[in-house]
């Protein structure tokens, strides 16, 4: 495993990350990917208005916060869905602000950011299911949002493009494309990527295995939409994008989805990033991949848009 300079000089910060106060192993891994993004993220652009509210479920809320990019138009906005990663039990508005706040600006979308419940306190399939909800809300209220109802795709990135994975099977037919970042795809953790990567950087397979016990309760150990592996049918995913890197235990998982999906006939794009590690979205403080990244999502956003804007002329 040959690091670049950059990338030895991430690793290190990484390994100097002392969360304050923690209570538990849950504890420490929610507040290490709250440190890390704080540290490395970098300056936050800014948007033009930020805005928080709950959708109301009959048990509970789900908290959702709402982005709208510089230079908004009177024109009803195009909007994505964004699903943070986390390993399922971890992740909030605030780690994947400064990302969230590129990708609003450069797409020129409204980016919806939903705060799914996390496991263990609520496993599989609370996290989808908040997921499902938040997008078909979206959808039924586009007017109310001032954005276009046929223009809405979904981002996620690692456990959250295992999210997204699955809303694009049961819903994906009100979605115009969804891009999936290092998705988290198996709950196996035996590749070869696994192998190398065993003790990292950023993840390490003791981990994954603790975070994959905590959502998946026994019953649900074979559910495709917990794993997107194992999900045969693909006919609703709308044309996708799926975004790689190198130094990534995950790589060979998702590499495994791509080919699963390209086999079931879906609009497939793949974006390999040499030298990258698993979580590199969060270091743009240091990585100039990150714009990289958020400009070849615009890219694609715009294109599938714009298919749907033609299609209605």
């Amino acid at each position: 495993m040959q690091l670049t300079s950059k990338i030895n000089q991430i690793v290190d910060q990484l390994e100097k990350i002392q969360p304050f106060n923690v209570q538990n192993p849950l504890d420490a891994t929610r507040k290490y990917l709250e440190t890390m993004s704080l540290q490395l993220s970098g300056k936050k652009e800014p948007v033009a208005i930020i805005e928080e509210l709950n959708i109301s479920k009959e048990n509970h809320q789900i908290p959702i916060r709402i982005y709208r990019p510089k230079g908004k138009t009177d024109q009803k906005s195009s909007a994505i869905v964004y699903i943070h990663g986390g390993w399922f039990i971890a992740g909030s508005f605030e780690t994947h602000d400064a990302v969230v706040r590129k990708l609003a600006n450069s797409t020129g979308s409204v980016v919806i950011f939903l705060d799914y419940r996390l496991a263990p306190e609520h496993p599989f399939p609370a996290g989808l299911n908040d997921s499902i909800d938040a997008v078909r809300w979206v959808i039924e209220n586009a007017e109310a949002l001032d954005i276009d109802e046929t223009q809405i795709g979904i981002i996620g990135d690692s456990a959250g493009a295992a999210l997204s994975t699955a809303v694009s099977t049961q819903i994906g037919e009100y979605l115009k494309f969804q891009v999936l970042i290092y998705p988290a795809a198996d709950n196996q953790l035996n590749t070869e990527t696994w192998k190398t990567y065993e003790n990292g950087p950023v993840l390490n397979k003791q981990g994954g295995i603790e975070a994959w016990n905590w959502y998946l309760p026994k019953e649900e150990l074979d559910h495709p939409l917990a794993i997107p592996v194992r999900i045969k049918d693909f006919k609703e995913t709308p044309p996708t994008l799926m975004i790689f890197a190198e130094h990534d235990p995950l790589l060979d998982d998702g590499r495994q989805l791509a080919e699963n999906m390209n086999n079931a006939g879906v609009s497939l794009k793949t974006i390999f990033y040499k030298d990258m590690v698993h979580g590199f979205m969060h270091m743009g403080e240091i990585l100039e991949e990150v714009q990289l990244v958020i400009d070849e999502m615009a890219v694609f956003a715009h294109h599938n848009f714009k298919i749907v804007k033609e299609q209605q002329v």
